[in-house]
């Protein structure tokens, strides 16, 4: 598997470090003049729809360890050596150590990211808006090639709208 947006994931990952695991708890919520459908947990201060870092520094998290899990199947240890070339680039990107967390399910995933345990996480379309709206997940890149992205295309028709 090639990923010829490295680029694009290495600034994703870095700018995205102080978000994955920044609050992890109510009582360090921030205020927030936007939060839009965010948990209480996150702000969106600048109204691009995702959580934005924390103003504070002192919440920002800097894990030694990344830990990489993609959208549960339903033989999730299949896809350790699948995303084996992904997660050397990650570490190679971040000089950090990366490892694989195969999930049994979506709101595992979620949870895990929303309580610090998961640093990048491949979702699948379904719990993307529960990702970015529970645990404060920030989109930045799809899978692909050189040749083109891999991915589902969307199409959304407004019922009784010319």
């Amino acid at each position: 598997m090639k990923f010829g947006i490295r680029w694009l994931l290495c600034a994703g990952v870095a700018a995205s470090m102080g978000l994955a695991d920044s609050v992890s708890s109510p009582a360090n919520a921030q205020e927030c003049k936007n939060r839009g459908q965010l948990d209480t947990l996150y702000c969106d201060e600048n109204n691009d729809l995702v959580a934005d870092v924390p103003t504070d520094p002192r919440k920002w998290k800097d894990p030694a360890t990344l830990v990489f899990a993609y959208t549960p199947v339903e033989d999730p240890a299949v896809y350790l050596n699948v995303f084996r070339p992904f997660t050397e680039h990650l570490a190679k990107c971040t000089g950090k150590r990366v490892v694989y967390y195969p999930v049994q399910s979506n709101s595992a995933q979620i949870e895990a990211m929303r309580s610090g345990r998961l640093h990048v996480a491949g979702f699948s379309t379904g719990p993307t808006g529960f990702a970015v709206n529970l645990a404060g997940a920030v989109p930045f890149a799809i899978k692909g090639t050189e040749k083109e992205l891999q991915g589902y295309n969307f199409y959304c028709l407004l019922h009784g709208h010319r």
